[in-house]
């Protein structure tokens, strides 16, 4: 598992859009899962689940995306899973970071 967490500012539905392509850009395997809205009073939250290959990790890896918000006060995390090859314990979590690097590498 690897997590990236951020606090933001700017329109919540341009971020989102940032978000998603961002993630949809990050490889060829790259696939939109699920997703789900919720608002009341003001808050908005997004969730997201994405999926795809990692070829250093040899497997999958799925990611879910949390976006709140509050005018432009904006919160962001993002959590990988899915990619320790092992039964009882984890290795090989290349994969999980790498999925990440596509939200570090966003300018938000």
């Amino acid at each position: 598992m690897a997590k990236l967490e951020r606090q933001i500012h700017g329109d919540f539905d341009t971020v989102l859009g940032q978000i998603h392509q961002a993630v949809i850009d990050s490889g060829v395997s790259a696939d939109f899962e699920d997703g789900s809205e919720w608002s009341s009073n003001g808050v908005r939250c997004a969730v997201r689940v994405y999926e795809r290959y990692s070829a250093i990790g040899g497997n999958r890896v799925s990611m879910n995306v949390t976006l709140v918000g509050e005018g432009d006060h904006l919160f962001l995390s993002a959590i990988t899973s899915g990619g320790s090859q092992a039964m009882f314990f984890k290795i090989n979590t290349w994969g999980e970071d790498a999925f990440l690097d596509c939200l570090r590498d966003l300018n938000l």
